[in-house]
């Protein structure tokens, strides 16, 4: 399936919650992997904001791609952000969405004129 980069420079993005394993079966509780690596993928949220609007999204990160210093409701950088749709059929039911994945994931600056008073 087709990815598609997310440019990010001009967007606010405030980590949400806090990296933590990605589970791939809620079953028996198996940590989702990545298919090259086999390295364990971080699942966190971030609110994405650009253009006067947000969006709420889970990010799947690398565990090597989590920086240190991540606090929840700080300003974060995330590098090589990408989208790729997805569907699949569960219980019978068609379900689709976008699954957002990233590179790495590491504190940014505030943005510039944040919490300043006017």
């Amino acid at each position: 399936m087709r990815s598609i980069r997310v440019e990010t420079s001009g967007a606010t993005v405030l980590l949400t919650e806090a990296p933590e394993p990605k589970v791939r079966d809620r079953q028996t509780g198996e940590i989702a992997k990545d298919a090259q690596s086999g390295e364990t993928l971080m699942r966190l949220g971030v609110v994405y904001i650009d253009g006067g609007e947000s969006s709420l999204l889970q990010v799947t990160v690398p565990e090597s791609g989590v920086t240190e210093g991540l606090a929840l409701g700080s300003p974060v950088t995330l590098f090589g952000l990408i989208a790729r749709p997805w569907e699949n059929v569960f219980n019978g039911q068609q379900r689709h969405g976008i699954a957002f994945r990233a590179d790495a994931i590491a504190p940014a600056a505030m943005p510039v004129g944040a919490g300043a008073g006017a």
